[in-house]
């Protein structure tokens, strides 16, 4: 290591949010188990046993067999198989890798989106910031996952279900981003507002910045904390959307697992005393949300001084 990577590493060390971290277990903790399952869905194609997109590894006279443990187990699927003869661990890695996808490409899209229209937004001001907000909010209006869902079912009737099938991953982070950029937006909007009226942006301007220049390089890095704790919950509720979209016949389809495709998958079974495919991936799906709104109350409590009370 130089000598300067050391000397960042030791004032990461020292600094607030390093110290704020160490001591808060919950932090910790959700941190590794964040970090051990992203890692896992990353390196799915190794970890897993089988590849649930390979038809010629699933047998569907191993379907419905339960987890080790309970009576008619195999060691081969040590959680089971589904309806489809599919190797439950498998599919969960692998379905994990998809979620995590969606869930980090829908909030990239929401908070390109809602930096650009909060960032104009607050700085113009006037007739753009007037339209920009009044868009924000009649889709505000409106909740979420309905808007999710009539986007969904638009592009599912115009492409078909073998299409949208293909293209299903894209348009779930298409969906669940436009669905969501106006929370990113106007929380950006409040921020410039203050941030404009500060003398670093008086000074930007006499010295005769271009309009581009003062709120992408001036403004928007200090405009950054907020955005940070948002995008966190929003992956979460972005994951929560995807499953719930993909449960109500609008998302991934069956035969490219996701978690909510898999709970889908498994609901017809329960009652037939194939519990197990439906409450893993549930489990695993509740874990999952449960550690990034934990890391997400986390950050909201580090970076305002006035809630943490470490």
């Amino acid at each position: 290591m130089t000598t300067a990577t050391v000397s960042r590493w030791d004032r990461f060390r020292e600094s607030f949010f390093w110290y704020s971290f160490k001591r808060d277990k919950i932090a910790i903790l959700s941190t590794l188990v964040l970090l051990l399952m992203v890692l896992a869905a990353i390196f799915a194609p190794w970890l897993a046993p089988t590849d649930p997109y390979d038809l010629a590894q699933i047998n569907i006279m191993n379907s419905e067999l339960p987890p080790v443990g309970l009576d008619g187990a195999d060691a081969a699927f040590p959680l089971g198989t589904d309806a489809q003869g599919r190797d439950l661990l498998s599919t969960i890695l692998y379905g994990t890798r998809v979620s995590l996808l969606i869930g980090f490409g829908a909030v990239l899209l929401q908070g390109a989106l809602g930096i650009l229209f909060g960032l104009l937004a607050g700085y113009l001001g006037g007739k753009v910031d007037a339209v920009l907000m009044r868009i924000a909010d009649v889709q505000l209006s409106f909740s979420t996952l309905m808007v999710a869902i009539i986007v969904g079912a638009v592009f599912k009737a115009s492409f078909g279900n073998l299409m949208f099938g293909e293209i299903a991953i894209y348009m779930l982070i298409f969906i669940i981003g436009v669905a969501e950029w106006p929370q990113i937006a106007r929380t950006v909007r409040a921020s410039v507002l203050a941030e404009k009226k500060k003398e670093y942006v008086d000074a930007a301007k006499v010295m005769g910045f271009g309009t581009g220049r003062i709120m992408f390089r001036h403004i928007l890095p200090n405009t950054l904390s907020p955005i940070f704790v948002i995008a966190t919950v929003q992956i979460a509720n972005a994951i929560i959307s995807e499953a719930a979209l993909s449960f109500l016949g609008l998302g991934m389809p069956e035969t490219q697992p996701s978690l909510g495709s898999l709970i889908k998958s498994g609901f017809d079974y329960i009652q037939s005393g194939s519990w197990w495919i439906t409450l893993i991936p549930g489990l695993v799906l509740v874990v999952l949300v449960l550690v990034i709104n934990l890391l997400g109350d986390w950050l909201r409590d580090v970076m305002n001084p006035r809630l943490y009370k470490g």
